[in-house]
């Protein structure tokens, strides 16, 4: 009885329980309104997020970038007699093999090549460019691109006449080179090298002129990499001179660049238009 009319007593002197419930169920309504409308701005604001960045696999848009490739070279440089006198002049690039790699060792480039050839005494009539490959790398052609770029911005060269030969990974550098840029040059000379034949369809085609050395008794890499090269070029219209020497293994650089001066002169007969 007593428990009844405390009750009692309290009811009556605040609200009776339909108003309580009325303005409880009133209380729970607005409390969901502002909880869905908190929830709908921190969304927005999360989208506005996401739409800022590049990483969402969720959202994407159209960007545009210019980059710069950076990379350092250690190489040999010589410039022709006349170099003083006339105001342009051809550029010959020249990339060694994988035993020639090293870190400021240039010595090993004169191992080889054309550098070999300079440091005996022979003087060409142009500009050669003899880079060092750092060690555990391979020639990169973008990087190859750049270099060639500071020289044509440093030196007195004419862009119609640059010419790129190389032997075993510095063949490989050729092709590449050339593939990427197949318009910058007016001859290579890849020696005993490969190259990457199914990218010949989806790039345009060298406008140099192309002549490729090789041994039919290389094992290191076989000439049947150059006969893959040479059919792949034909196949987009590209021909190309090949000389095979029977009776040599992978050394085929000494009898293309010392016997005589044939391909030198070769290569410093064509000039783009």
């Amino acid at each position: 009885m007593l428990r009844g009319k405390c009750s009692q007593s309290v009811l009556q002197k605040d609200e009776n329980p339909q108003e309580i419930r009325m303005r409880t169920y009133g209380l729970i309504r607005m409390a969901l309104v502002v909880s869905v409308g908190l929830m709908t701005l921190f969304a927005g604001i999360a989208m506005g997020e996401d739409s800022e960045s590049p990483g969402k696999p969720t959202m994407q848009k159209e960007m545009s970038a210019e980059v710069t490739v950076k990379a350092k070279f250690n190489y040999l440089i010589s410039l022709p007699e006349d170099y003083e006198e006339k105001a342009k002049h051809p550029l010959m690039l020249f990339l060694h093999g994988a035993g020639e790699r090293g870190e400021n060792q240039l010595d090993l480039v004169k191992i080889h090549g054309p550098p070999k050839l300079i440091a005996r005494g022979k003087r060409f009539p142009c500009v050669v460019v003899s880079p060092q490959c750092p060690l555990d790398r391979w020639w990169d052609a973008a990087e190859l691109s750049a270099l060639l770029d500071h020289i044509e911005a440093n030196y007195k060269i004419d862009k119609r006449r640059i010419y790129v030969t190389g032997l075993s990974m510095g063949g490989y550098g050729t092709w590449s080179l050339a593939m990427r840029e197949p318009d910058r040059f007016a001859a290579i000379a890849p020696i005993c090298g490969g190259g990457n034949t199914w990218a010949i369809d989806y790039l345009d085609k060298i406008t140099a002129a192309i002549w490729a050395f090789h041994g039919a008794k290389d094992t290191v890499i076989p000439v049947s990499e150059l006969h893959a090269m040479q059919a792949a070029q034909r196949e987009r219209g590209v021909e190309m001179k090949i000389t095979i020497y029977p009776e040599v293994e992978h050394d085929s650089w000494t009898k293309a660049y010392e016997d005589s001066d044939e391909l030198f002169n070769w290569l410093f007969s064509h000039s783009r238009e």
